[in-house]
Parts: structure tokens; sequence; C-alpha cells
């Protein structure tokens, strides 16, 4: 904090002990602790002398408002976090009563959550040396905090395990022992000098040890009797000791995790044991936590861990099984005991369900009865199912000892489900017909089935199940009762699958009429979302394979003669924007191959041209018209890659596209959306790219300021540097950068960027200042010399309307002119073209009312708008000014005033600002 800010300080002390009610803003007082951060201990008094009082006032005066109170409790412990800090604030008898619990019970302030968070979290910044450990240990704070584990708020109870789990962790001993006490060598020597390494960067020393397992002995105390609940209403508190558990057992270091396991042992075995379905998912955390923790040597902790783990996978109930097989999955292990009988545990639904023989023909599965009784019940039925798909895609690429089935079974079985889903049981004889009416029509078992789907697209050896594939979507695509949820899954594996099978030769005819009725078919859907996954899909078949030959658009071949184009022209007149939005991208993406090629000019293109910059224009929603300017984008990076300007002057494509860009430049740059106008400066950027491709002394965009590139730009690795250019040579180049930029100013290209600098929304403003100084750097550079050529390029002119931004231009050049002549009395050069100098004569007062528009020179302009200190006001973003320590305080003060003024009406309030 500056100088400003500390003066600030006490007054806003002050306030805060003098209020009886907590700010407009209970957020502010979060954000002063932010800025407190950056110097704790001693140093933070010493910068700050009126915090000390303001904390022995605040603890004595229990009146103070609970937010408040517990700001002051988290700045003790942000203080106390150094020993220095810590012995000062002792010396005051500030700490003990700051921390002392009993004290905020008899005011009345322990009920407040906000200030059993702000003594938790006080604790947890305190607690970071032998001191304050010593401190916490004799004041018997284990009590209340453990207490607060299982707290009503859960912000309360969170911060009270993290804090538990911090003083254990922290503390914990640097020398590793094995089973027998003694410490072992080898692997352990590294992890040893770790730690000891970690232990004297934090002050700990052996002093602590005693104080440590005071906190041990009576943290693994509570774990040992609170794990197992005496009666229901305990399970909240065994959910929260478990959750203690797991983060100990997952950052623990020998000795204190065989310690922990062996004192913890017996009690989760008898939670395995009793089967609470609320404690599955917490108790697996716990065990795989020590398991993937645990190496193979270690003797008993080690041998309770994996007895555990095979009474999760065996000794549960069916829905709990299959939630306990998942975690492991999760995990990653890919031990061949633990992993392969999770992975049969999860196919044994689906086994089950279809009939198909996942699990071998030979097996009988211990689980397979009560795992049958449990699908005939709809809710479980549906949840075991869900559990079982999500995870078949991360089973199929699995080591194949690990996998009781090929995986194009599996695919198999997928497809057998979907079909039963929408009431076709005749591809499953074998399967339990008592369980088909729990997932006939549940929209939830078929989404996840289509996501199993997509995801097994990529699994070995499944190539050969495509028509199957193929079939089985194509009728879910037809499907009258499918919801647009399940349509647009559905094109999404279908995609998926196309994308994965390089040659679709053996997709049969029929599939392929049947694909293009069916879509024809649902672009004309009623709902909205419908139309829109569809035509997101025709859009994205285009980049599915190559049309053979170019000859027709990548759909053709796959849609059994049915073309997208038509379709997607028609989808431009959809009434939901959204869709309108998707067929313009559809488009883009259907007929960027036939740039890419430098097909010739379709009949349909004119008509496509003229409808978009109809929307452009007219539509009332920014989707569609941000998806215009993209389509140009995409249009012109695909052409420009193959083609110049110039070389395809005669093509009619190109013709095409360059007429059409300059009426996207000058629409797209007064659009009020501010992402149709950013759009419009990347095109214009294109343009810039293309048009100085040889010029030495350009350099793109997003190199000059190391911007990410365009995902349309066509990058070049080349570095381009400014060079001085003489003789004959230079005064070729710069003639034809005369030519260039005057091409640049008829095609709308400068008038757009000077649009953009003025605007009201900072990243257009931001990217046309920076497209501006590179044009700058190009056509008008200050190191080259005043040659004839030069003099060329600085009569190129661009006008400047007499209103909008025009005006703002005109405004910015006048008072740039009024704050050159205080410096020096500059001569006025006559000119045909008015300049920047100019500009300072015209309209002083009637501009404002309008006028007519004028000319002006580019690279006088350009020099004269003081680009380099825009772009550094641009570059910052608002936290500059309100990010800050001196304006969280001044809101402070303000908010304070407003909230406690006598005249101030409910609802008036100062609201302060968020930074």
């Amino acid at each position: 904090m500056d100088r400003e800010c500390v003066s600030l300080l006490p007054r806003v002390c002050e306030v805060l002990v003098d209020s009886g009610r907590a700010l407009p803003d209970d957020t502010s007082l979060e954000k002063l602790l932010d800025w407190f951060t950056g110097e704790t201990g001693g140093a933070l008094l010493e910068a700050y002398p009126c915090l000390l009082e303001f904390i022995s006032t605040v603890v004595y005066k229990t009146s103070s408002d609970p937010g408040v109170t517990s700001f002051t409790l988290k700045l003790c412990g942000l203080i106390a976090a150094t020993e220095d800090g810590f012995k000062m604030l002792q010396e005051c008898s500030v700490l003990d009563l700051a921390f002392n619990h009993q004290h905020w019970h008899e005011a009345g302030l322990w009920e407040d959550p906000c200030l059993r968070i702000g003594w938790i979290r006080g604790l947890r910044s305190m607690l970071l040396h032998s001191k304050a450990l010593s401190f916490f240990v004799e004041a018997d704070f284990i009590a209340p905090l453990l207490q607060l584990q299982t707290d009503t708020s859960l912000f309360v109870a969170s911060a009270a395990n993290q804090t538990l789990a911090h003083v254990l962790l922290f503390f914990q001993p640097v020398l590793s022992a094995g089973c027998n006490g003694i410490g072992k060598k080898h692997g352990d020597d590294k992890r040893t000098q770790a730690s000891i390494t970690d232990i004297e960067r934090s002050g700990v020393t052996m002093e602590t040890s005693q104080d440590y397992t005071a906190v041990v002995v009576a943290i693994s105390k509570y774990l040992k009797d609170s794990l197992v609940p005496k009666e229901n209403t305990q399970l909240h508190q065994s959910v929260q000791t478990l959750k203690l558990l797991g983060l100990l057992l997952a950052q623990a270091r020998p000795p204190l995790r065989d310690q922990l396991l062996q004192t913890v042992a017996d009690p989760l075995e008898e939670l395995v044991t009793a089967g609470y379905r609320q404690l599955t998912l917490p108790l697996m955390d716990v065990v795989l936590a020590a398991y993937s923790r645990s190496s193979a040597d270690e003797c008993v902790p080690h041998q309770h861990v994996v007895h555990l783990l095979s009474s999760m996978l065996t000794e549960t109930k069916p829905s709990d099984l299959i939630q306990a097989a998942a975690a492991v999955l999760r995990r990653g292990h890919q031990d061949t005991v633990h992993t392969g009988r999770a992975v049969r545990i999860l196919l044994l639904p689906l086994d089950i369900i279809t009939g198909q023989t996942l699990l071998g023909t030979n097996t009988a599965e211990e689980h397979q009865f009560s795992v049958v009784e449990q699908l005939k019940s709809k809710t479980p039925c549906i949840s075991m199912i869900c559990v079982c798909l999500t995870n078949i895609p991360r089973i199929t690429l699995m080591p194949p000892d690990l996998l009781p089935c090929p995986p194009a079974l599996i695919v198999t079985a997928v497809l057998s489900l979907l079909r039963i889903c929408s009431g076709d049981s005749s591809s499953s004889p074998a399967g339990c017909s008592e369980v088909f009416r729990n997932v006939i029509g549940s929209g939830k078992v078929q989404k996840s089935a289509l996501e199993a789907l997509t995801g097994l697209s990529s699994s070995p050896g499944v190539k050969d199940k495509l028509i199957e594939v193929f079939t089985v979507l194509i009728e879910y695509l037809n499907n009258p009762d499918s919801d647009p949820t399940v349509l647009h899954k559905s094109y999404q594996a279908l995609l998926k699958w196309m994308s994965v099978s390089k040659d679709l030769s053996s997709m049969t005819d029929k599939l392929r009429q049947d694909l293009g009725e069916v879509v024809k078919k649902r672009v004309c859907d009623m709902r909205w979302e419908v139309r829109d996954s569809t035509v997101e899909f025709l859009g994205k078949l285009a980049g599915v394979l190559k049309p053979a030959g170019g000859v027709c658009d990548a759909s053709e071949a796959l849609l059994g003669g049915c073309r997208s184009t038509p379709l997607l022209r028609e989808a431009l007149q959809d009434p939901e924007s959204y869709v309108r939005a998707s067929a313009i991208s559809a488009l883009a993406q259907t007929l960027a191959q036939s740039w890419q090629q430098g097909a010739a000019l379709s009949q349909e293109q004119p008509d496509i041209v003229s409808r978009l910059l109809e929307i452009l224009s007219q539509d009332t929603e920014g989707f569609a018209r941000r998806a215009v300017v993209q389509y140009f984008i995409t249009w012109f990076s695909s052409r420009s890659s193959h083609t110049s300007v110039l070389s395809s002057a005669s093509s009619s494509s190109s013709s095409l596209l360059m007429n059409s860009v300059s009426s996207v430049l000058s629409l797209g740059s007064t659009d009020l959306d501010w992402e149709v106008k950013v759009h419009t400066l990347e095109l214009a950027e294109l343009l810039l790219d293309e048009a100085f491709s040889g010029h030495r002394g350009y350099r793109k965009g997003s190199d000059a300021h190391h911007a990410l590139p365009h995902p349309y730009a066509v990058v070049s690795d080349q570095t381009y540097t400014l060079h001085t250019h003489t003789g004959t040579h230079s005064e070729g180049v710069e003639s034809d950068l005369a030519a260039v930029l005057n091409n640049l100013v008829e095609q709308g290209v400068v008038s757009a960027l000077l649009s953009g600098l003025v605007d009201c929304d900072r990243p257009v403003g931001l990217k046309a200042c920076q497209l501006l100084i590179t044009l700058r750097e190009t056509v008008c550079p200050m190191s080259l010399e005043a040659t004839a050529a030069m003099v060329t390029v600085a009569k190129v002119s661009c006008e400047l309307p007499g209103l909008g931004w025009g005006r703002e231009i005109r405004k910015i050049l006048r008072m740039r002119k009024h704050d050159q002549t205080e410096e020096a009395d500059i001569a006025a050069h006559g000119a045909h073209v008015v300049d920047a100098e100019d500009c300072g004569e015209m309209g002083k007062d009637g501009e404002s009312e309008g006028g007519g528009s004028v000319c002006v020179g580019v690279c006088e302009v350009l020099r004269s708008l003081d680009l380099d200190a825009k772009l550094d006001i641009l570059t910052q973003s608002s936290d500059h000014v309100h990010n800050s320590p001196l304006s969280l305080l001044q809101d402070i003060l303000t908010a304070s005033a407003a909230h406690t003024h006598p005249d101030t009406q409910p609802g008036q309030e100062v609201i302060v600002d968020c930074y």
C-alpha cells in the first residue's frame, strides 16, 4: 500500500470498530485481507501500527458486527503466522482472548457461522511454526475444532477438516520407518531428505514432537471412535470423518500413514461389513487413497488395505458394488486382481440386460442373482446401468488380460441396449425381459449409451461394427419419439464413428439414402434444437472425408446424393437465431474445400452472399451476425492460402469475395455487438496480412503484439523486422506501398480500424489500436528518409465522416494539434489534401452538430493519434483503477458513511465497487 493508503487505514479501522452492523458489501473485508497477505507477521504491524489497536479493540468489544470480528480473527492469524508477529500479539495479551472460543460463546457470537469460519481460518493461518503449535495444544483447541468438523454449515465443516489435516500433515515427523520401526534405506532416503528440507523451510524443530504427539493421539482417538455411526443420525459425522481420513491418507508419509491405518483398520472393516449406502463413495476414497500410497513391502498396513479393497468389491450391496468398482477405475489402478474384478462388476448389468456373453460362458458371477433383483427396480436399474455405461469406454482401452471379452462384443451389447431402449428387444433374446420395461423409453439410459458408443469408436478391433452402428444411429435419428438431446448425441456418435473410419465404402447405398432422408426430415423439425443439431451435423460432415475427385461436396457421397448446401440455404431463413448462426457456420465448413481448391463460382454462392449481407445488416440477433463475419474470414483465409489478389482477379469467386469484403467491413464496424466488431477487425487484419505479405518491413499483428493468432489466419514462421531501404529498389517498393495503401482505403480497411479505435468496447479498441500501429510502422515508419516515393505514400488520404467515429477522430486530432501548438509554433503546410493540422481548424463549434466529411492524410493521422499512449491505456484493464487498496479503502469509508446516515432510505445505500 502507498502512503495515501496508510493515512486512510486508521479511519477505516475506526469505522469498522464503530460499525454496529455489516457493510453493504460483505466481501470488501475479504478483499482488504487479500491486500494484507503480501506482508505477514511483525512486518504487517510495523507497516500499519493502527492494526494492533484495532485488533485489541474488536477482541474486547464484543458488540462488533460478526463479519468484522471474523475479519479480525483472520487478520490475527495472518500476523501470528511468523514467530515475531506471534510474539507481539502475545505480549499485548490479544492472542489468547481472540481465539478463546468460550469468550465468543459468552458474547453470543459463536452461533454465527461467519465468526466460526474466521476462528478456524485464523488458526489455520497461524499454524506455521512451533510456537503456534504449542499454543494450539496448550489451549486445547483440538476439541472445539473436532466438534466443528461436523458443523451444520458445510463451509465451517470443510474448513475444520482442512485445518485438522493441515496440523497433522505440516508438522509430521521427517523420518520414515518400516513396519518394525527401523528406518529404511534406498527409496526412502530421498523421501526423507525431501521431508527434512520441507521441515527446515517451515522452521519446525524437534521441540514440536511432544506437542505433535498430543495432536496425533487426540485426532487418532477421534477417528477411531467416530468412524462407525452408533445410529443413523450419526451418518453425517461418519461422512465427515471419512473425508478427513481421506485427506490425511492421501498426503501422509510414514510413519504417520502407518499409524493412522493401524488405528482405523478395525473401524473401517466394520464399516465395510455394515454396508451403509451413504458411506460407499467416501469409504472407497479412503481405501483407495491408502492403497495408492502403500507399497507392497509395508507389512501389516498394506495387508489391511488389500483386504479392505477386496471386501468392498465382494461384500457390499449391488448398487454400492457398482459405485465401488467405478471408483477403482477412476483412480487408474491397473493391478490384475482388483481392476479385473472391477471390470467384471461393471460389465455385469449390461451382460444381464442384453444377454451378450460379456463375462464368458463358463463363469457364474457370485453377484448375478442380487444384481438381477436390483435391476428389476426402475430407479436402481437406471442408476446402475448409467454408471456401467460411463465407464465402458475406459474399460475397452485396458490391457487385454484385464478384459473378459473383446471390445467389439461390448459395442454389440451397447447397440443391443439402445435397441431395447427404443422398444426393440428382438436382438436380445437371451436378455432379462423383466428388466426391459425399466429402460424402454428412458432418455437417461439412451443418452448414456450414446455417449458410451461415441467413446467406443476409438477402441481396438471395433471397425467391423461400423455398419451395425450406423444402422442403429439412423434408426434413432428417424425415431419420432427421440428427444432433442438424444438426437444431438446420435449425430455426435455418427460423426465420431465416421471420423475414425477412413474407408466408408462399406456403407451401403440404402444406409446412405436413409441418412439423407432423415436429415432432410430433421432439418425441418418443429423443435429448433433438433434443427440446430441437424445443421451443425451437416457442417461437420463436410470435414469428415474429402470428396472423391472434388466433384461434389463432402456430404453428398454420404447422404445418398442429397446435397447439404440447399438445405443450409433454407436454414438461413429459420426463425430461430441459433439455427441461422449454425447454418452460416455450416455453409462455411461445407464450401471451404471448394475455396481451397480454387473451384469456379457456383450458381448458389452469389445468392448466399446476398443473404448473408442482408443478415449482417438487418438481423436482430448477434449470433447470426457474428457467424456472417466469420464466414467471410473463413472464405478469405481459405482462398488466400492458395491464391493472391492479383493472380485471382479474373476468378469470379475471388471477385465476389473482394466485392463483398467492403460491405462486410462497413457493416461490421458499425455493428452494436462488440464481438461482431472484433471479428470485423480480424477480417481487416487478414486483408493487411495479404496486402503487405511481400513487404520486408511488415510484421503481422500476432508477431508485433505477441497476441494469439486468429484460428483462421495463415501464420508464417518468418519473423519480420523493419529495414531502411534506399535507392531505386526502395523507391519501387515505396511506390507499390502507396498503391497498396490506397487499395486498403478503398476497401474500407482504414475506416474500419479508425472506427474501432474510438469504440466504447475495450477489446475492439485494443485490437484496432494494435493493427493501426502495425500499419503505421509499415507505411510511414520514422526511420525512412523523405524520398519522392514516400511523399507519394504521404498523399494517400482517407475520408473522415462528420458524425460518429469520424467526429471522434477529428476531435482527437484537434486536441493533439492544440497540445503541439503550445510546445512550438509550427508553420502550416498548404496542400490539396487536408492533413491533421488542418483538422484543428475545422468545425470548432459546429462540429458537434454534424457537418460534411473531410479527407485527411493517412500517414499524418497515424502519426498524430498517439497510438502508443493509447495502446498503453487500452492494455490496462479497469483493475488498475478499481482493483487497488486505495479504491477499496475509499469505498469502505464512503459506503459506511452512507449506510449509517440517518437520512438514507432502504435500497439507497452506496454499493461498494466489487473489483
